[in-house]
């Protein structure tokens, strides 16, 4: 948590500012570093309330590459809807992309895949 707390600092004494289209705008850095040792824990923010049920089904959904939002609909998760069309599509959104990244031949590269055999057959 403490490492969260110094970036929200780093980034308001550092951050450069970014108007949007909503007016608000934001404050960012550029290449900020955190490691954290998850033999210490999951590093989830605790100053926010978290729906970790949400975040976990999201995350199952990302890696499954699926692209439309009834899996998410099904398990209680609202927060793409906004996003996806009638059918309930959104394009090649995070996990559509991790799951097939397209090459410049016309085929596609299985970033999850690729990250699960390197992890097992060279560490």
């Amino acid at each position: 948590m403490q490492q969260y707390l110094d970036l929200m600092r780093h980034v308001r004494e550092h951050g450069v500012y970014k108007a949007d289209r909503t007016g608000t705008g934001t404050y960012s850095v550029f290449g900020y570093q955190m490691r954290f040792n998850l033999a210490d824990g999951f590093p989830a923010v605790t100053t926010k309330k978290l729906h970790m049920r949400s975040i976990i089904h999201e995350l199952l959904w990302f890696l499954s590459g699926d692209t439309n939002v009834q899996y998410l609909r099904d398990n209680g998760v609202t927060i793409w809807d906004e996003w996806a069309d009638t059918n309930g599509e959104l394009g090649p959104v995070y996990g559509y992309q991790w799951r097939s990244w397209p090459t410049a031949n016309g085929g596609s590269i299985d970033q999850v895949k690729n990250l699960l055999d390197s992890l097992r057959n060279n560490p």
